[in-house]
């Protein structure tokens, strides 16, 4: 017995140490939360203090060479947004962060400053078609630049080693991939010797995002550009980049040992650029189909670029295309590198109307008459779109970026990202872009990119400002019950539903009987609206992805999500605003019909919703 007593003792006190425990892991955990918050404001604190100069001055001391440079070498006659400023405070060996959208002008703030000192720049950069596209470019210039990748010629390798260890050949610029940087001593050597005779003057890394594990595209390799500042502490780093969040600035900032620079933002709207989501159709063929008349008629003789998910579906849509008599080439990373160049040059001849390429291609392309960027299938993230897209209209007239949505390729892409940090978060944020009814395609992107912006700056050049609908608000509550329902009855079959299995079992319209409920009515709306409210549902977290690997793909399954229960309440309402008849007059315009139906749509109410819902 006192035996018995000793061990409740023991149980007792065992128990408040781990409940003091926990309540010291939570405490830290929040302490741990608020230093970095407050080392983060204090980041933020510095690099306010530095904005504050007014670094797109022209009492700088080579303000008259930069001027000089911009006109005769680049043939230019004033600086975009940002650029002064950057090129100044990069001279002044300040580290820089500039944010400034795709089509900006981000290579000319370290290309000029190259022209300006007498040192080398290094411009660290992701695709081996960036580099080509910038170093032709600059040798059309006549400006000495060279890259070094798995490609390059001994020859040149050669050249620039010994132009990093001694200044001969006379190379301003050197363009490498953060891959062979991390994997090559030899370069890292070289880099050294040059430091050492104080003839680096800058390094200039692009897509800098990529350094953050909260980007939409991190690369392990730009971890190793953490080792630049301490190996280099006096020469000045520029991050640049035109996709990054706040919380992503900071980020890199911490990651590149460059906390508290100057930060330099630019706005991300390109007032040229027209944005508009397309419904994708059914099938492939007539995909293809709207893709030819567009390069038919619109964009007839005029240059673009149309994105598919995958070397696949590249490869495909391509020879579709070309049987449509169509010009186009492919794209892609499988692709040998000098049938890249060559795809890329007869791109930028004329002799190919348009590229047809995965996101291995475009990356700081520098081709100004792009007058469309077609997405096939919808990206990855916002920052590819928003990156992608942007590669439309660099000479600042009027271009074109469709993109093609359909809930079926959400599914193709969510099992290739769910296993990154942020990729099902990213992908989910592109389906509120696409079956958002009313908001500015602008705003979407500013709110994203944590910038401010008015819907009514935008000038019609987006599909819901040009030609807007009216929006209705419907009560989507039963719908996800019935949803629910069918989830349930599959499960207890030792079933799992796919979104499209899901969708035929709700409709009725094929596929297995089984998983079908006798007694759940087909709804009264089209599939297409059909699965618009699956999406919603998915990114709202009524409903879950549930992953399961097989030998050869990975398979996306649907469940009830997180805030399944809460729609499960007596009195719990889940509304969806959706796309009425489009405006067609100023009263029309001023007034803004706005229906609510906190009741389930039925039958009896089918006819009154079919005539105001025009999806067409």
């Amino acid at each position: 017995m006192a035996t018995e007593k000793l061990i409740a003792a023991y149980d007792l006190e065992i128990n408040d140490i781990k409940r003091e425990q926990q309540r010291l892991a939570d405490r830290l955990k929040e302490l741990t939360a608020l230093r970095e918050k407050a080392h983060d404001e204090l980041m933020l604190s510095k690099s306010e203090k530095l904005m504050q100069k007014d670094w797109a001055g022209d009492d700088f001391k080579w303000s008259k060479k930069i001027q000089d440079v911009l006109k005769n070498k680049f043939r230019l006659d004033q600086f975009r947004q940002k650029q002064l400023a950057c090129i100044n405070a990069i001279l002044s060996n300040q580290d820089v962060i500039l944010l400034m959208p795709t089509g900006g002008g981000k290579s000319l703030c370290y290309q000029l400053p190259a022209l300006v000192t007498n040192g080398m720049t290094i411009v660290i950069s992701p695709l081996i078609s960036l580099m080509e596209d910038q170093v032709m470019k600059l040798k059309q210039l006549n400006i000495n630049a060279e890259m070094m990748s798995s490609t390059t010629d001994k020859t040149i390798i050669k050249n620039v080693h010994d132009a990093l260890t001694n200044g001969k050949p006379d190379i301003r610029l050197v363009y490498v991939t953060p891959e062979r940087l991390a994997k090559s001593k030899r370069l890292m050597s070289c880099l050294q010797k040059c430091y050492l005779r104080k003839g680096l003057d800058r390094i200039a890394i692009d897509e800098v995002h990529c350094c953050s594990q909260w980007g939409h595209d991190f690369r392990p390799d730009y971890k190793f550009l953490g080792v630049l500042k301490s190996m280099f502490p006096n020469v000045p780093l520029l991050g640049l980049t035109a996709t990054a969040t706040s919380r992503i600035l900071i980020d890199v900032q911490k990651m590149l040992d460059i906390s508290g620079c100057l930060v330099l933002k630019a706005s991300f709207n390109r007032p040229n650029l027209y944005y508009e989501v397309r419904r994708k159709p059914s099938t492939q063929a007539e995909c293809v189909k709207a893709i030819v008349d567009l390069l038919e008629t619109k964009y007839n003789g005029k240059s673009g670029i149309i994105y598919a998910n995958s070397i696949k579906e590249a490869t495909d849509l391509v020879k579709e295309l070309r049987g449509h008599g169509l010009k186009v080439g492919c794209y892609h990373a499988d692709l040998e590198p000098d049938v890249r160049s060559k795809i890329h040059m007869r791109w930028h001849s004329q002799e190919y109307q348009a590229v047809v390429a995965t996101v291995a291609f475009g990356m700081g392309i520098d081709k100004a008459d792009v007058r469309f960027v077609i997405h096939h299938t919808i990206p990855k993230s916002m920052e590819n779109f928003y990156q992608e897209s942007g590669r439309a209209g660099r000479d600042d007239k009027a271009a074109d970026c469709i993109l093609f949505y359909k809930l079926s390729d959400v599914f193709r892409i969510s099992g290739m990202v769910f296993s990154n940090k942020t990729g099902l978060t990213n992908l989910y944020n592109v389906i509120d872009y696409c079956i958002d009814s009313q908001r500015c395609r602008r705003s979407i992107i500013a709110k994203h990119f944590d910038e401010v912006w008015e819907a009514c700056l935008c000038d019609a050049k987006c599909d819901h400002c040009r030609k807007p609908r009216e929006s209705i608000e419907i009560n989507i509550t039963n719908y996800c019950r019935d949803i629910f329902k069918l989830l349930n009855h599959a499960a207890a079959q030792d079933q799992r539903l796919t979104a499209a299995k899901l969708l035929d079992a709700w409709f009725q319209q094929k596929g297995d009987t089984k998983l079908r409920l006798k007694n759940l009515s087909i709804p009264p709306i089209s599939r297409d609206l059909g699965e618009d409210i699956v999406g919603y549902l998915l990114i709202q977290e009524y409903l879950k992805e549930d992953f399961h690997f097989t030998a050869y793909s990975t398979i996306s399954y649907i469940r009830k999500g997180p805030k399944s229960v809460l729609a499960m309440e007596d009195n719990y309402q889940i509304k969806m605003m959706i796309p009425g008849k489009r405006k067609t007059g100023q009263d029309d315009i001023k007034t803004s019909t706005k229906r609510k139906n906190d009741t389930e749509i039925n039958k009896t109410s089918s006819k009154k919703i079919k005539e105001s819902i025009d999806l067409t």
